[in-house]
């Protein structure tokens, strides 16, 4: 290959790269010819999008397979040339226009390395004579490249005047590297640090390239195909989080705090975002990316403990349990500090709630793009830190977070291309429901206005959740099923606080039961009738610990008492079952929402589009069943839980389920077939209907309609009544102490760490960081391996 000037490629310094590309591809070149390397990174100011530009995927992949040896030198000098800039501290222009030109380098060239089987131990064996002993084993420098690599990042990112301000006095000496202090520099006040630097253009850029660089490192992920095997660590992000590396809690707390202080308005100046170009979010968006990526850790199957965080615990015990190898997540499991805990969820929530804000003039408020990040470290703050969990529930703060979250679930039901933000958001309701506080909370009165084509209503923000909840079973893509079991566990966990539903909500939980209790519905799948005995259990949970409150439900209960009827005089015979297969298939309407009165959407909203054609999305691995996903507790009289063992039932209802549970389909899609036709396909039978049936949990419900029915009509005759603002009011001054069956105690399903759903969060996340690096695309047109990428 030649550039366009043929005379002199000094005239355009750009097209440097593409002559050198050509010629390292095509013969050998001396390691120890400098001249010819230092062309790659001194000669030239590229940006890293003209390094992506001018050295393409085929010549990378011609250099790798044709000239191996030119390649391993490149990599080799590229990472010298880092090292030693952070030996010396970067105190010249030049030398730190060579470092940010060898991490575009490296950036671009990395993804090819970890692609190919062959080369993936490259970076992790020693370069011989790379030691200042020439390659002598006691040589301190003798380091595997990617130790060197990583190691030298990190110093690079407390070079004072590169990506730190300097604190000496004067002009006249330089700052030594080696014996600064960095947790002195850390990069934004908040957790640990009380100092806010002085912001800096310069400052921010050169780090947001260093943490790509770092990313990229970390990404050898990608290119391993899926494994529960938490063995399978990545070696990258395990030594960089280790003692090894001398700045891993300055580090650790400057990409927290960075991301939890981040304020995208600003000083709230409409249209300031397209006026002024934001220096800020790309290094936050960097940050966050990192963060997650370093705190990928799995706690199933970890031997060492992480701070115990159990109400019983003082907050930092004088001698800390030992934490896990992983310094960031050691870190992460020991932040105690209220102020600390405040911080964190303060700039979660405002970031997480900034996608809502609305203004009057249209597009005036910058909207951040990074959410499912944010998702996934909040998701991992609260599951390696049971302190800032309870902190979190301890306040009504955490519906800064619930409301957020279900406008991401209701805005995305409609698009293929975010079943991964689906997930994610209700894996965090589901870890939250687990806990009595938030059921509780959820009793606050919903007043603030966000933008959701929802039915208007007048409530709890546990009306919102059951309205959204029931938005997304009703009308999201068929991807969302096997979500439902997970939808309806976190109703189940929070029904036995709710203090009074609304009518919406209690008429869309009626309509759920009348939609998954019809015959068609019951006998299609193996496990479709989970969802009648969750809903089940919801009523019960409510009418036994809330009945008082709870008019709204009754009477909506009363009115479609008729489904209650049919679900205890389900047919089981053959025909019956046969008969109703045969109306499934003249393709039932899809399940719709029935009162027309609740049309009318709150102000400003619009419905859920589906993904934009041509749209990439990634796939992800196959989540556990509910069963493996949750563990059982019993709340006891005094509010405190016990864990149940798995075979150990409470009650009928309880075994029924766990009965139940136990032989269907997870969602992983493995399935226990009842019986099964020569063709494959399962076929419901009389004994399969007859064993699910019999444990329906209707008593509780039966006894109150066989109570409160005659007396609501006796009511209607004798007064005439048409309105049922009277009939209301009749129950709420009911009672139905005595009448009902003994109460049963309250389950609580809780999520349980496990490899499964480590691995889950694994794909997902990696998936997230891969569509949302297109400026550079470092890892488009890779060949990766944890997911496949998809077009909708």
């Amino acid at each position: 290959k030649r550039c366009w000037d043929t005379n002199d490629c000094s005239l355009c310094s750009l097209a440097i790269h593409v002559c050198n590309w050509g010629f390292v591809s095509s013969q050998p070149v001396e390691a120890t010819d400098d001249a010819f390397w230092d062309q790659f990174w001194a000669d030239t100011a590229t940006s890293v999008q003209d390094v992506f530009a001018l050295v393409p995927a085929a010549e990378i992949r011609a250099v790798r397979e044709e000239s191996p040896s030119n390649l391993a030198t490149l990599c080799y000098k590229a990472v010298e040339k880092l090292v030693q800039g952070a030996e010396s501290g970067c105190h010249s222009e030049k030398e730190k226009q060579i470092v940010l030109n060898c991490s575009r380098l490296l950036t671009r060239i990395l993804p090819y390395i970890f692609e190919d089987p062959d080369w993936r131990g490259f970076f992790w064996s020693t370069v011989p004579g790379a030691g200042r002993g020439g390659g002598d084993e006691e040589d301190e420098n003798a380091r595997p490249l990617a130790e060197s690599l990583l190691l030298a990042i990190a110093d690079l990112l407390f070079c004072p005047d590169f990506t730190v301000q300097s604190h000496r006095k004067s002009t006249d000496t330089a700052e030594d590297i080696h014996s600064i202090d960095s947790c002195e520099y850390i990069w934004e006040a908040g957790v640990g640090f009380a100092h806010s630097p002085q912001p800096n253009y310069n400052h921010d850029l050169n780090r947001t390239e260093l943490l790509k660089l770092l990313l990229t490192c970390f990404s050898e992920a990608m290119y391993l195909p899926p494994s529960s095997d938490s063995s399978n660590a990545n070696p990258w992000v395990q030594f960089f989080c280790s003692t090894e590396n001398r700045h891993a809690l300055p580090l650790f707390t400057s990409l927290l705090n960075i991301v939890c202080a981040y304020d995208p308005v600003g000083y709230g100046i409409p249209y300031n975002h397209l006026l002024f170009s934001d220096y800020r979010e790309p290094l936050v968006e960097e940050a966050a990316q990192v963060l997650i990526v370093t705190l990928d850790y799995d706690t199933s199957t970890s031997s060492s403990p992480t701070v115990d965080g159990t109400t019983t615990s003082t907050a930092m015990d004088d001698v800390d349990p030992p934490g896990p190898d992983n310094l960031f997540v050691n870190y992460l499991s020991r932040i105690h500090r209220e102020e600390d805990f405040q911080f964190i969820l303060k700039g979660v929530a405002r970031l997480l709630s900034n996608p809502l804000v609305q203004t009057y003039l249209p597009n005036s408020a910058k909207k951040i793009q990074f959410h499912q990040e944010l998702l996934v470290l909040f998701w991992k703050l609260c599951d390696f830190n049971k302190k800032f969990l309870f902190f979190v529930l301890k306040s009504s703060d955490v519906l800064d977070i619930l409301v957020p979250i279900l406008y991401f679930l209701n805005d995305a039901r409609a698009d293929q291309s975010r079943v991964g933000l689906m997930h994610i958001g209700v894996f965090i309701l589901l870890l939250l429901s687990g806990e009595r506080n938030f059921g509780v909370r959820l009793n606050k009165p919903y007043s603030v206005r966000v933008p959701m084509d929802i039915p208007v209503f007048t409530g709890t923000h546990a009306d919102l959740l059951i309205i959204v909840f029931h938005k997304i079973i009703t009308s999201g893509h068929q991807r969302l099923q096997p979500l439902f079991d997970c939808l309806l566990t976190i109703i189940v966990n929070v029904s036995p606080y709710l203090k009074s539903l609304s009518m919406v909500a209690a008429n869309k939980l009626l309509h759920l039961l009348e939609a998954f209790s019809t015959t068609w519905f019951l006998f299609s799948t193996v496990q479709n009738h989970h969802l009648v005995f969750f809903l089940l259990e919801v009523f019960n949970n409510i009418i036994q610990y809330q009945f008082d409150g709870n008019s709204n439900l009754v009477y909506a209960i009363i009115r479609k008492r008729n489904v209650f009827h049919q679900l205890a005089n389900l047919p089981t015979d053959a025909q019956s079952i046969q008969k109703a297969l045969q109306r499934k298939k003249k393709t039932p309407e899809p399940i719709s929402r029935t009162n027309s009165q609740e049309g009318i959407s709150m102000e400003g909203s619009r419905p859920a589009a589906p993904a934009e054609p041509g749209t990439l999305k990634t796939s992800l691995v196959a989540t556990p069943g509910i069963d493996k996903l949750t563990e059982k507790s019993q709340v006891s009289e005094d509010g405190t839980m016990r864990s149940l063992e798995p075979e150990s039932s409470q009650s009928p209802l309880e075994a029924s389920l766990a009965a139940i549970i136990s032989d269907t389909e997870s969602w992983s899609g493995v399935r226990r077939l009842s019986s099964t036709s020569l063709s494959g396909q399962w076929i419901p039978t009389p004994d399969w209907v007859m064993s699910w049936k019999s444990k329906l949990p209707l008593q509780t419900i039966m006894r109150l309609l066989q109570v409160l029915v005659p007396q609501v009509e006796k009511i209607c005759i004798d007064k005439g009544l048409t309105d049922e603002s009277e009939i209301l009011k009749f129950l709420q001054h009911g009672t139905l102490v005595g009448l009902l069956p003994v109460p049963h105690p309250i389950l609580i399903r809780k999520y349980q760490a496990n490899s499964g759903t480590a691995m889950w969060f694994r794909t997902y996340m990696w998936g997230v960081i891969y569509l949302r690096n297109v400026d550079p695309p470092i890892w488009y047109d890779t060949d990766v391996k944890l997911f496949e990428i998809q077009r909708v």
